[in-house]
């Protein structure tokens, strides 16, 4: 892949830089000397912000260490008569601190640690490479052939693999998408979860007290938190919320309604389950914009277990710092651009509009424009603020300025939406190729997993021994609505991969893998 890229843009600019140098005009090499120069430039400048405290205090302490030389001991006798002779202002000074202290740390937020988190891997039998989906798909009959041509197009340019899932009930013949199947397949993937989440924990179910469940677009009686109540047989005074209808961010919105109620909530674990419902939302009509969605998602889910107990954080793994959600709903074209309906022949499928990029790049702005600011250095958000001033107030014909995100993290987990998602925002942030790997390997080892796909995604940066302690990982998801979410999560140690059992362990080393760019499927 990475020969591939570096090889367009040399090929490029190869033909003038050949005739400048013949010509015995310029030569590449000055080029390369200012564009080195350029970066260390900018390196000293964040260097110089980022410390701009230290080196404004050095000066400061020695003028106050040479002012405290001058002090006689006399001096300090008369400051201890004259405080002495006040014990009244001593006593309600002491009072006021002490209350301003108290009030601080009762005021404050809980601190919301992830004790860890498990991703379900399904049985080898689920396994569905191309060939078997296409055969599947032509002895369905529903499908045209021109439109079994199409779906063949969209797998070879999705950036899915050969060993992605689906529900046995859509590989059998013939397919069987019904209610029983449905909680099959439910059951299947939120137990599978939550049984190797409290094996690798140690918790209690009879501890749990919040449980958040989200699916998109399977929606049961009794609901899905229910099914998980009555398995597990958790106490009576639990929590329970079921999201419905929130699209491949609704994970993020779980995450962030779990920290709030663990603000409420003392002493208390939280697990939240994140999943898609594959079998009674496959679609059999010829919508093309309704097809895309049988190529791309798959059968997965991940169970994660929050605490707000100060005793957990040193067994926790990580420590939730942020989260920010983002909501265009308000607009008629972010609202309508993922969207559940029926087609001409009242086939009921998810269509994606040919907006959905430009919507998505939308969310993404605004949800950096809150996020920037709480986890940028102060360097980049002073470029930043500098070059809008520069563009709104004098009027300068400048590029609006992108801030760097490496700063900030050193771990990305972007929704494995599709592949032309993740070639988006690689491209948007600036991210290199080692950024993208966690996403990309996921979109071809699992395939978009909707809400469940970022914790493939660090259980992949995991099993690679890329977590250290301290590090910061950005996870950012999309869904219908449409929505654009965030978290920022703190290592709180470093990762072990041998001592981890996740999806990826046993073919780790198999990873990554050169996945061909080529150009985007159209409508």
């Amino acid at each position: 892949m990475s020969d591939q890229q570096g090889s367009e843009p040399a090929a490029a600019s190869s033909g003038p830089e050949t005739a400048r140098v013949q010509a015995g005009r310029s030569s590449p090499l000055p080029n390369f000397l200012v564009s080195v120069k350029l970066k260390y430039v900018k390196l000293g400048y964040h260097y110089m912000i980022t410390h701009a405290m230290y080196l404004l205090a050095t000066p400061l302490f020695f003028i106050i260490s040479a002012h405290l030389s001058t002090v006689r001991p006399d001096d300090v006798v008369q400051l201890w008569a004259h405080v002495k002779y006040n014990l009244l202002t001593v006593f309600l000074c002491s009072a006021l601190v002490v209350f301003l202290a108290t009030l601080y740390f009762m005021s404050r937020p809980r601190k919301v640690y992830l004790l860890d988190f498990s991703c379900y891997k399904p049985p080898a039998e689920a396994m569905c490479p191309r060939e078997l989906f296409m055969e599947r798909s032509t002895i369905a009959g529903t499908f045209t052939d021109e439109n079994l041509a199409f779906q063949k197009k969209i797998l070879e340019r999705s950036g899915l693999g050969q060993k992605t899932y689906l529900p046995e009930s859509l590989i059998q013949v013939p397919p069987n998408p019904c209610m029983a199947e449905a909680r099959k397949e439910a059951e299947m993937v939120m137990f599978g979860a939550i049984d190797q989440l409290l094996a690798k924990t140690g918790v209690k179910a009879k501890d749990i007290g919040v449980l958040v469940v989200n699916c998109s677009l399977f929606n049961p009686t009794p609901s899905l938190s229910a099914m998980i109540v009555n398995h597990y047989k958790l106490r009576g005074n639990i929590q329970s919320y079921n999201l419905g209808g929130m699209g491949c961010s609704a994970g993020l919105i779980s995450i962030d309604l779990a920290k709030q109620l663990l603000q409420v909530t003392p002493n208390s674990y939280a697990l939240v389950v994140s999943m898609e419902n594959i079998t009674l939302n496959w679609y059999f009509g010829n919508n093309r914009s309704m097809l895309v969605s049988n190529c791309l998602f798959r059968m997965g889910g991940a169970a994660i277990l929050l605490s707000n107990r100060p005793a957990d954080r040193r067994r926790s793994k990580y420590q939730l710092i942020h989260t920010v959600r983002t909501h265009k709903g308000a607009d008629d074209r972010c609202y309508n651009c993922v969207f559940q309906e029926e087609d001409a022949n009242k086939e009921i499928g998810v269509a994606l509009s040919k907006d959905l990029m430009a919507v998505a790049g939308e969310a993404l702005k605004t949800n950096i424009t809150t996020l920037g600011p709480l986890v940028l250095p102060m360097s980049e958000q002073l470029l930043f603020f500098a070059t809008l001033v520069a563009r709104k107030v004098f009027k300068m014909k400048i590029k609006p300025y992108i801030p760097d995100f490496k700063l900030a993290f050193e771990h990305f987990c972007i929704h494995a939406g599709g592949r032309a998602v993740l070639d988006e925002l690689e491209k948007n942030l600036d991210l290199s190729e080692w950024h993208m790997e966690p996403s990309r390997m996921t979109l071809y080892r699992f395939g978009n997993t909707s809400s469940s796909s970022l914790w493939y995604e660090l259980a992949y940066t995991e099993a690679k021994g890329r977590i250290h302690k301290g590090d910061r990982t950005w996870q950012i998801a999309f869904g219908s609505g449409f929505k654009c979410n965030s978290a920022v999560w703190k290592a709180l140690k470093t990762i072990n991969p041998a001592k981890e059992k996740s999806p990826w362990i046993d073919e780790i080393d198999d990873f990554p893998v050169n996945v061909p760019r080529v150009e985007t499927v159209k409508n």
